[in-house]
């Protein structure tokens, strides 16, 4: 619905009535009506006031709470978080306050409508940055943000028993965010100011990290755009964990969605252009490669597909592409997937895994694989998701599933700004060319 516009003197008497014990005010004053100015704000917000009899929720007869004057303060500080503070009316709202302090009746009233009315919309825009999903691929829709109605906002925050501890949770944000957002007041505050391609590239990326929620439990953030991985459970962070991620031409997707279980002693099935690669090499020097790799062939992607020979297969139609050959590698040294992967069934195909050659994760650019995340730990991320031990396989079966406990959320989002001790927040090169446009994928 559209904004209406509520003019303070309208609430003047039931507003001085509230919960501080004062009389109900006389009826207001000509020149206190005159100097109040007409507040718009939406039906949630007139209609949350209008089921509270229009008592007040931040401003009392003493004035604001000090619980109003330091969300105000945080919403004048919008800015760090490359948010509009006049998006906010924050000037206005910083003055209205002020006057609360000795003003009437009207000026309380009006400084707790502007409050309310910039207190929805700023944790509206920091759980949902631009109104969109930021391109990212939201495999469990639940996962996904949320915009949170105003009146649902104002109704916790006056129900809570801790109005400092409520809105401290309401806008809390992930620890990446945070140091990022507290890297960006730094910069901006050492100047000299960032140029508009610093602020842009920036604020997208604050964008993208917003998206992902400052969640009560357990959960994984993977970042793409610096290869790394981090366990968090509440306010506890372990890592970062090196990770590597798509090459350029295989981007790692930004993705949301659940690690449901993990597959003990996994094949690795080939892709496509790499099963090509691998055509085009038993050209060269024989089938002899594909037992020395363990490779296995099969006759189809099906469930019921067969076991076949080298013999059985025209090479040069897969190396040119014009045929599609199943081949996978057997569980065991030297596999690719390592001992483990770590599931979260989506269209993209996309999954973390472990990997056996180590000294890759040393490298500086660790853009190397086809699109899924390789871990740097298994075990290690293994035991964050079961909260204990890492599993074990029962034998050399392949293919083995555990269940979690439950499941763990995992947030793959890419950043090409990182906060820096010294800088406050240091570029990357947006190898992806994400900076441009919304983040995107590509299967694995």
């Amino acid at each position: 619905m559209s904004p209406r516009p509520l003019l303070a003197a309208a609430l003047l008497v039931p507003l001085a009535a509230c919960g501080d014990g004062a009389p109900p005010a006389s009826p207001a004053a000509p020149r206190a009506a005159a100097a109040a100015q007409p507040v718009r704000v939406s039906a949630e917000i007139a209609a949350f006031y209008r089921e509270r009899g229009s008592r007040p929720l931040w401003v009392g007869r003493a004035g604001p709470r000090p619980e109003a004057l330091r969300l105000a303060a945080e919403i004048g500080r919008a800015a760090d978080h490359g948010l509009d503070p006049e998006r906010y009316g924050a000037a206005e709202l910083a003055a209205a306050l002020a006057a609360a302090r000795t003003g009437d009746a009207v000026v309380r009233a009006r400084a707790d409508l502007l409050l309310s009315r910039a207190y929805a919309a700023f944790v509206r825009d920091l759980r949902v940055p631009g109104g969109g999903s930021g391109g990212v691929a939201w495999i469990d829709p639940e996962l996904a943000p949320a915009a949170p109605g105003a009146r649902d906002l104002l109704q916790a925050a006056a129900a809570a028993p801790d109005l400092g501890r409520h809105l401290a949770e309401a806008t809390a944000m992930n620890p990446l965010y945070e140091a990022l957002s507290r890297g960006y007041a730094r910069r901006r505050a050492a100047g000299p100011p960032p140029g508009p391609r610093e602020s842009a590239a920036i604020r997208a990326n604050l964008d993208r990290a917003r998206l992902i929620p400052a969640r009560p439990g357990r959960y994984v953030i993977v970042d793409a755009g610096s290869a790394r991985l981090w366990m968090i459970d509440g306010r506890r962070v372990m890592g970062p964990m090196r990770v590597i991620v798509g090459k350029r031409d295989m981007q790692t997707p930004a993705l949301a969605g659940f690690i449901r279980y993990v597959t003990l002693n996994p094949w690795w099935n080939v892709p496509p252009d790499l099963a090509r690669e691998r055509a085009r090499r038993v050209l060269k020097s024989g089938p002899g490669l594909l037992e020395r790799e363990r490779m296995q062939l099969l006759s189809d992607w099906s469930d019921r597909a067969r076991v076949i020979s080298a013999a059985q297969v025209d090479w040069r139609a897969v190396a040119a592409g014009r045929t599609s050959l199943r081949m996978r590698q057997r569980p065991g040294v030297g596999n690719v997937m390592g001992a483990m992967k770590f599931m979260l069934p989506n269209r993209l195909g996309i999954y973390l895994h472990d990997f056996p050659d180590k000294r890759l994760f040393a490298r500086a650019d660790r853009r190397l694989s086809s699109g899924c995340v390789r871990v740097a730990d298994a075990p290690a991320l293994a035991r964050f998701l079961f909260g204990g031990a890492a599993p074990r396989p029962a034998g050399p079966a392949p293919e083995q599933r555990v269940d979690l406990p439950e499941p763990v959320p995992v947030y793959i989002t890419y950043l090409t700004a990182l906060p820096d001790p010294e800088r406050g927040v240091v570029l990357q090169k947006d190898v992806y060319a994400r900076d441009d446009r919304p983040a995107g994928g590509r299967r694995a």
